[in-house]
């Protein structure tokens, strides 16, 4: 393998955090943030620390284990404290960390706009359904 110059490494690391390469580890980070999961508890966590069980009943329809998953998800990639407080029963309360905040503006106008255009999209929805029985 020969000498590559400054401009070829400089090219080959834009190539690595490509996020349309499916090995991209920007990719990766993305696939976590666009998880439907992860969006409503990052919202539900916008106004400050809540426990598990808080989660589990602000965020309707979620399981205990897709809960319990996406929390550690969010909490490996830092996004997420956990804070055990020993007491009986013992409390577990998650929280957003700056990094989590630094997100929260970007997922949180994702859930607005859905729930701004959920009619325009089921009118639409509708319309192409009637085409595609059409065929």
């Amino acid at each position: 393998m020969g000498t590559r110059t400054a401009a070829e490494r400089r090219a080959e690391e834009r190539r690595a955090y490509d996020a349309y390469l499916a090995a991209c580890p920007a990719r990766q980070l993305l696939d976590r943030i666009a998880d439907k999961w992860v969006t409503l508890l990052l919202n539900a966590l916008a106004d400050g620390p809540r426990r598990y069980a808080e989660l589990g009943r602000k965020v309707a329809g979620v399981s205990e284990k897709m809960l319990t998953q996406t929390l550690r998800g969010l909490e490996r990639d830092g996004l997420v404290t956990r804070t055990v407080t020993p007491a009986v029963p013992v409390r577990v309360e998650y929280a957003l960390t700056p990094l989590g905040v630094s997100l929260l503006p970007v997922v949180r106008a994702v859930k607005d706009w859905a729930d701004g255009h959920i009619e325009e999209v089921a009118a639409a929805r509708e319309v192409y359904d009637r085409g595609a029985d059409a065929f």
